[in-house]
């Protein structure tokens, strides 16, 4: 049960750096130049394989002259995207 628990948690998409970076016009690679990252883990976080420390959420957030839960997709988020 925990694995299919883990599983269903893992196969959301935990962050919206692809979205911000194209509300942006800003690329992944641009992210990792001012990161000082390798492009492919910005690209990784950009697919939502793995995800960014705290300390990493927050220059990505100062970066893109955004706030850090524009950043997170929250259960209320995801709510505001439903259609009814």
């Amino acid at each position: 049960m925990y694995q299919e628990q883990k599983k269903s948690i893992m196969d959301k998409d935990i962050n919206r750096i692809k979205v911000v970076l194209a509300e942006k016009k800003r690329t992944n690679k641009w992210l990792a130049e001012q990161l000082g990252c390798a492009p492919t883990t910005v690209s990784k976080w950009y697919t939502n394989d793995c995800q960014p420390t705290m300390e990493t959420y927050l220059r990505i957030a100062e970066l893109l002259d955004v706030e850090l839960t524009e950043l997170v997709r929250t259960k209320k988020s995801q709510m505001e995207h439903l259609s009814f």
